[in-house]
């Protein structure tokens, strides 16, 4: 396929150049993922240290506590308050679940649309043939928002799951511990090791065959394309999510590594990267059940 990209449209071009760089592009996207992530996490760092105890933070959090800019340390206590204190009437209901969407959706983009770079560039790849044999496509941006729509569905349900944790806790706000805890880890841990798990893996690690076998020059179907990708992702990644119930919603730390493990995981090869995740996710929910009983 041509390297050169001179039949798409300036977008699709830049996204397909982007792209067509793995390393580079999961290098400056996961950059840049980071330096938002930290950047936001200044912000609520002053905010959340008036909202959380340094146990309910989660772990590591309590390093961060004098963090905080001038100006905006009211904006990261608003945040953490609509997210972790459902217990405040005033910042209840839609806008908590809101600001947790919208939590979680951010956190999405930043650790799984730089393992998604290799995909994008097929889908460019793709479409840049098909214009230079005169054939219609369709923009790349509709196959990326068709990705991101499954992410922020996902976070729509993660945010109501967040809801239902914090309703059922007596504190409201403090990670999940004990056998609620070990539950969580032992579910990530042992998805790592099923058929499911493996067969989105394979999806994810060469889209080319579901690309270009179902490939179409209509709008619906590519947005439906890029919604099917985003599936096989979010089946890659789902139960490491669940892990944030543990050590902290707001944890930056988890998310950084996360969003590192899904480059390794769908960037390598064979199955060693995600039995070793879930060989240490259930010794830790064992860990976790043994020192809770």
């Amino acid at each position: 396929m041509s390297d050169e990209f001179d039949n798409l449209d300036r977008l699709g071009h830049g996204i397909a150049r982007f792209s067509g760089r793995p390393a580079a592009a999961v290098t400056i996207l996961l950059a840049a993922a980071v330096i938002v992530s930290w950047l936001l996490l200044l912000v609520m760092a002053g905010g959340a240290a008036q909202v959380l105890p340094p146990r309910e933070a989660g772990p590591g959090m309590s390093a961060l506590e004098g963090f905080g800019w001038p100006g905006l340390v009211e904006a990261g206590r608003l945040f953490a308050q609509l997210c972790l204190s459902p217990g405040i009437p005033d910042l209840s209901g839609p806008a908590r679940f809101a600001a947790l969407a919208a939590m979680w959706f951010l956190m999405a983009v930043a650790t799984m649309l730089p393992s998604a770079a290799p995909m994008i560039r097929t889908y460019c790849e793709i479409a840049d043939t098909a214009r230079g044999r005169g054939r219609c496509v369709v923009h790349p941006r509709v196959f990326v928002a068709g990705y991101l729509g499954v992410w922020l569905a996902a976070a729509g349900a993660f945010a109501g799951l967040s809801v239902a944790i914090q309703t059922g806790l007596a504190a409201g706000s403090r990670p999940l511990d004990g056998i609620a805890g070990a539950v969580m880890l032992a579910i990530a841990g042992l998805w790592q090791f099923t058929p499911m798990k493996d067969a989105c893996l394979r999806r994810c690690r060469a889209p080319f065959a579901t690309l270009f076998g179902r490939w179409t020059d209509r709008p619906a179907g590519v947005l439906r394309l890029g919604a099917e990708q985003g599936l096989w992702c979010l089946g890659c990644c789902w139960a490491l999510m669940l892990v944030m119930f543990v050590v902290g919603l707001m944890n930056i730390f988890w998310m950084a590594l996360a969003g590192v493990f899904a480059i390794v995981e769908k960037q390598g090869r064979g199955k060693t990267a995600s039995r070793v995740a879930g060989a240490i996710l259930l010794v830790w929910a064992t860990a976790l059940l043994v020192v809770s009983l």
